[in-house]
């Protein structure tokens, strides 16, 4: 089991460190600048690298991979049936808010590792309890 100081991070975090574009890039420039243990997913890699995809171009995109790649403190777990089951589980029980798979997902590893916080500007990765690391600093 992990350690309660593992973060888990979430596509804004990551592209709002990626933007300079973007109002939290300060926040998540200084974060990243010395992070604990941190975790994700492979759908939010998925997300970020759509995302620059759209956003920008192609580039841009495989920066952001690029960036991922390099950050060392970065876990990144894989997604598989039992993740899927338990993200399905909390997109009913959080059936009247409009969370995406890749949210639902969040909020189960979370809960499975009990992470300290969670590195994320969407409110929705707060309904499982776990503190918005937004809401530690503004």
């Amino acid at each position: 089991m992990a350690t309660r100081t593992e973060s888990y991070v979430d596509t804004s975090a990551l592209i709002a460190f990626a933007d300079r574009s973007d109002s939290y890039h300060p926040l998540f420039r200084r974060l990243f600048s010395e992070p604990p243990p941190l975790v994700t997913t492979t759908l939010v890699v998925a997300e970020g690298h759509a995302w620059f995809l759209r956003r920008y171009d192609r580039t841009r995109a495989l920066q952001f991979l690029a960036m991922i790649e390099a950050m060392a403190p970065l876990r990144i777990a894989a997604v598989g049936a039992a993740e899927q089951t338990g993200a399905g589980v909390l997109l009913r029980r959080f059936s009247d808010q409009n969370l995406t798979v890749t949210d639902a997902v969040g909020l189960h590893l979370m809960e499975q590792r009990r992470v300290a916080s969670c590195w994320s500007t969407d409110v929705h990765l707060a309904l499982g309890g776990v503190q918005l690391v937004i809401n530690d600093v503004r």
